[in-house]
């Protein structure tokens, strides 16, 4: 039986969540009303996944105006506001979330219930995920033609959406089924989502897996052991192109040379209709630190230095399909229809 945990809940006018940095071995829950501390929060990984921090966003602007004069409720909303979108830069969800919520606040900003109106908007947000995972679940379902053993990469989940995931919904819809028999998770380097945190929620569905290095994806399928490649995105471009995790790009050339399904489980708002392709997408780069030390020990000479691109593009022509709360998506895709 599924162990209960949650990545992110609103209670008691504060804003509770996981702080992934210490899983799996220490599960600490923090709670704040400080917008500053969320923005912190996502920039350190102690938040992430794409859908996720979009919705931890929304009340950080809840809470930015929380507790202020009507006089300096404006100034607080559009400081936080700029604050949390210099976080993290290639998730399309922060940007559309924080973007919902910046209208409702114009739309209602001499109210004297201006922070219940932006609050309601974030709950609505909220709830919105937790449904668009449970329909990406039920459509992804449909790409499983017999039992298979599906690979997947860095985070999925609970702890990255604020429902049950988006590939890993897809995943887990897919093993209570009957469809899914085996799970191999990539580790994830260099902060090791899919083994600190995909492990973990596998575990706790009680779902059989493995975990494998990144580099030993091909040898799998070499030997015929992967049926179906699933993982998430940061953001869509409108033909399709795909930003993730980097390492993803390597995993739908590896399937499309061994013959294997690369699907992408993502909802629609991590599609940027402002994009025509992958070349316009902005990659965000982390810090050295995060490659060349590991739990902040030093594993490399201090001298060294290291390319650290935190998502890579994988081109549209290689995605067999992106499953939506709206339904699953071909190639040649086109979400301007």
């Amino acid at each position: 039986m599924e162990e209960k945990y949650f990545s992110i809940k609103f209670s008691n006018e504060k804003l509770i969540f996981l702080d992934q940095t210490k899983l799996p071995l220490v599960e600490d829950y923090f709670e704040t009303d400080d917008y500053e501390r969320i923005a912190r929060a996502i920039e350190r990984l102690e938040m992430r996944g794409a859908p996720l921090i979009g919705v931890a966003a929304c009340y950080g602007l809840a809470l930015s105006i929380k507790n202020y004069s009507k006089e300096s409720t404006e100034e607080n909303f559009y400081k936080a506001y700029e604050r949390l979108a210099r976080t993290r830069p290639t998730a399309v969800n922060l940007f559309t979330a924080l973007n919902e919520i910046k209208k409702v606040f114009e739309q209602n900003k001499d109210s004297e219930d201006i922070y219940n109106i932006v609050l309601s908007k974030a709950i609505e947000f909220h709830q919105d995920d937790i449904n668009k995972c449970k329909m990406m679940g039920e459509y992804g379902s449909k790409i499983f033609k017999k039992k298979s053993t599906v690979l997947t990469h860095c985070n999925t989940g609970k702890l990255a959406t604020a429902g049950d995931g988006t590939a890993f919904s897809v995943i887990k819809n897919g093993y209570e089924k009957g469809l899914v028999g085996h799970v191999y998770a990539d580790e994830t380097r260099p902060l090791l989502q899919g083994l600190r945190l995909t492990s973990y929620e596998l575990e706790r569905s009680g779902i059989p897996f493995s975990i494998q290095t990144d580099s030993s994806a091909a040898v799998l399928m070499q030997k015929g052991k992967i049926d179906i490649v699933i993982t998430g995105a940061d953001r869509i471009a409108l033909n399709g192109d795909s930003a993730n995790k980097i390492g993803t790009y390597n995993l739908a050339v590896l399937c499309n040379f061994h013959n294997i399904p690369f699907y992408i489980a993502a909802p629609t708002t991590t599609i940027d209709r402002n994009i025509a392709s992958g070349d316009e997408i902005e990659i965000e780069f982390r810090h050295q630190e995060e490659l060349l030390s590991v739990n902040g020990h030093r594993i490399a000479p201090a001298h060294y230095k290291a390319f650290t691109p935190a998502f890579d593009v994988t081109p549209s022509h290689l995605i067999s399909g992106i499953i939506t709360e709206e339904g699953i998506f071909n190639f040649p895709y086109n979400f301007l229809k």
